[in-house]
């Protein structure tokens, strides 16, 4: 490891692998780190993602794609099911992916681009000079370093300290993060086909259940629910309860827990000499919680952006501001939408889920968009009208 960069991305995620490999695509010296010693491993994520997306970014290829899915399937707590199609079900729906091979695939990208890559490499604080940041210093195998950068990239998730450590607001609200568990189940009846989803306070109070397929037998198996909204029983009780409910005789071969932000993104991505992407700038969808295909795509544009600020010899905040306006223009709009959404959403009574579930059956989803969605919605629920009228 040298003791100076062009640019230091901390995290070796999606969005952090596609930084550093875009920045290294314009020829700059880039160090991409790891905390962990393996990269993707421990998985935190349903593993859900859009095909269309993700071959914006990588080539699909079968060694990380554990199943494709053609479309979703919505449960409102009394059972009545919503069919969506591909199309209208998300970005999370398209492959489920094998994570740990995924991650390691992005992350050789960027290696093979240029960058250096590192695991076991933890940041503990950031360099400043003149109210820019500068490097960090940190920990390499357990031994202490520091490395200049003339930018440094936040991907370290949503706990990041990064952001923090620069001056950066990236509190979260306990109603605006679902805390999750999820179990890899084999040996249980699933469509091979869908991802599902179970509505209902019951379950997961503000969140919901999904079963994504990993194989004909095989799904992870997780729900999410509002920080707000906890009483005392913890994700992984509800979703042993689901568990024992849905599919009593699964076997558990993994369990993982995390959070996930619901938030929206950060009024503020980048300062001096930094910018934040993936979770790490909150740029998940509030709604499903997925985060990859964001991720990956505020990575690129930071890439481009910190490169066409080191050519110009200027990467101070004004000039680093462009990958707010950025990362705003392309993910912005849907994000602010689906939170507005959320906020309804997780204020809905199990009645009335079931309400507007049983509203729309019969309802060809194969030729309808979101905004179509909603407006059907409030075709057949008029008393809808004045809180979902705004969110197309």
């Amino acid at each position: 490891m040298k003791s100076e960069y062009d640019v230091i991305v901390v995290g070796a995620g999606p969005g952090g692998s596609i930084a550093a490999r875009t920045a290294a695509e314009h020829g700059l010296d880039v160090l991409l780190i790891e905390k962990r010693q393996e990269i993707g491993d421990p998985v935190r994520c349903a593993e859900g993602t859009g095909k269309l997306g993700l071959s914006k970014f990588i080539e699909p290829d079968p060694r990380w794609i554990c199943a494709e899915v053609t479309g979703a399937r919505i449960f409102a707590p009394d059972g009545t099911c919503v069919e969506l199609s591909e199309k209208l079900a998300g970005k999370e729906v398209g492959y489920v992916l094998e994570r740990k091979i995924f991650d390691r695939a992005l992350a050789k990208t960027a290696a093979k681009a240029g960058a250096e890559v590192q695991v076991k490499t933890q940041a503990t604080s950031l360099l400043k000079e003149n109210g820019n940041v500068c490097g960090i210093r940190g920990k390499y195998r357990g031994d202490d370093f520091e490395a200049r950068a003339k930018v440094v990239v936040g991907a370290d998730g949503i706990e990041s300290r990064v952001g923090k450590w620069a001056g950066i607001n990236t509190t979260i609200k306990p109603k605006d993060i679902e805390t999750c568990a999820q179990f890899l189940v084999t040996d249980i009846d699933i469509k091979a086909d869908s991802c599902d989803f179970y509505m209902g306070n019951e379950r997961a109070p503000g969140g919901y259940v999904w079963i994504f397929p990993k194989g004909k037998r095989e799904a992870n198996v997780g729900l999410g629910i509002l920080g707000n909204r906890f009483s005392g029983k913890h994700p992984i009780d509800y979703l042993h309860d689901f568990m024992a409910w849905k599919f009593p005789d699964g076997k558990i071969i993994e369990t993982v827990v995390g959070a996930v932000p619901a938030s929206g993104m950060l009024k503020q991505l980048s300062t001096g000499g930094l910018v934040l992407v993936g979770d790490a700038g909150r740029v998940s969808d509030p709604i499903t919680g997925g985060g990859i295909y964001n991720a990956m795509a505020s990575g690129r544009i930071a890439g481009n952006v910190i490169a066409d600020a080191i050519k110009a010899n200027d990467v101070s905040a004004k000039k680093l501001i462009r990958y707010d306006r950025e990362v705003g223009e392309e993910l912005g709009k849907q994000l602010d939408r689906n939170y507005k959404t959320k906020e309804f959403v997780v204020k809905a009574e199990d009645s009335l889920m079931n309400s507007v579930a049983r509203s729309l059956q019969g309802v060809n989803f194969e030729e309808m968009s979101v905004a179509k969605l909603l407006r059907e919605i409030i075709t057949r629920n008029p008393a809808m009208f004045l809180e979902l009228a705004g969110l197309f």
